[in-house]
C-alpha cells in the first residue's frame, strides 16, 4: 500500500503510529477511523501471546477486522513464541508490516527473508535490554527495525530514557552503510519523549496512550510528529 507521510522534523519523515492496544476495544472501528481522519500514517497492532511476554491480546482475526475498517498500513508487532507458525496467517489477515523479535527467534535470518516473500515489508525488534551489535548481521535484510522503549508485554508504561543512544547508534550505521531502512520507537512516546526520540533518528513513532486517552486525536498526532 501506497502512503505518504505529511510532515518532516530536521529533514526526516515522520510518521505516527497510533496502536490501538490503548483504544476504546467497545468502539474499535470508531476509533481506528478516527485516528486515520486524525492523520495517523500507520495503524500499530501488539500481537502478544502470554508466553513471550506476560499478557495476551488478539490474533489475526482481529487484524483482518482492522483490516476492513482501514485503509491505513497495518504495522503488526509479533511479540509471541514460535512466530514462523504464524507469518501466512497474519499476511493473510492484512498486514503491511510484519516485525519480529530477535530476542525470541531461532532462526532470524529465515524467518524475516520468509515474511520477505509473503509480499510484505518484514522488520526485526529489540528489546531495551538488548544492544544493537546482534542485529548488524541481519540488518541489511530488514525495512523496519523496532526499538523497543520499554520492556513489551503492556501498554501504558514509562519511556526508558537509555534508549536514546541506542537510536542514535542505529541511524549511525543506517546512514554510514547507506541503509533504507526505517527505524520505528515503540513504548511510552508521548508529547515530552517524542522531539528527543526524533531528534535520535527515529522515523516512525508509536503511540498508543498519549494519543487514545487524550481528548483530540488530530492535536495530539500534530504535536507527536512535529513538536
Amino acid at each position: 500500500m501506497n502512503y505518504e507521510p505529511t510532515a518532516k522534523h530536521g529533514g526526516k519523515l515522520i510518521k505516527i503510529a497510533p496502536s490501538i492496544l490503548s483504544a476504546d476495544f467497545r468502539n474499535l472501528e470508531e476509533e481506528i477511523r478516527k485516528v486515520e481522519k486524525a492523520g495517523a500514517d500507520l495503524i500499530h497492532l501488539d500481537i502478544m501471546d502470554g508466553h513471550f511476554v506476560p499478557n495476551i491480546t488478539f490474533g489475526p482475526m482481529v487484524v483482518n477486522f482492522i483490516r476492513l475498517c482501514t485503509r491505513l498500513p497495518l504495522d503488526v508487532h509479533l511479540m509471541i513464541d514460535n512466530p514462523d507458525l504464524y507469518l501466512e496467517k497474519f499476511v493473510e489477515a492484512g498486514a503491511d508490516y510484519l516485525t519480529v523479535h530477535l530476542e525470541g527467534n531461532r532462526h532470524l535470518h529465515r524467518t524475516l527473508t520468509r515474511i520477505k516473500t509473503l509480499g510484505v515489508k518484514n522488520g526485526c525488534v529489540l528489546n531495551p535490554a538488548t544492544p544493537f551489535c546482534l542485529v548488524k548481521p541481519v540488518i541489511g535484510e530488514i525495512d523496519l527495525l523496532l526499538l523497543m522503549s520499554v520492556n513489551p508485554g503492556f501498554g501504558g508504561q514509562k519511556f526508558i530514557p537509555s534508549i536514546l543512544d541506542k537510536v542514535k547508534e542505529a541511524k549511525k550505521f543506517i546512514r554510514d552503510n547507506n541503509l533504507k531502512i526505517e527505524i520505528e520507537v515503540d513504548g511510552g512516546v508521548n508529547s515530552s519523549a517524542a522531539g528527543k526520540v526524533k531528534q535520535a533518528g527515529a522515523t516512525i513513532l508509536v503511540a498508543g496512550d498519549a494519543v487514545f486517552k487524550s481528548r483530540d486525536y488530530k492535536k495530539i498526532i500534530k504535536e507527536l510528529r512535529e513538536g
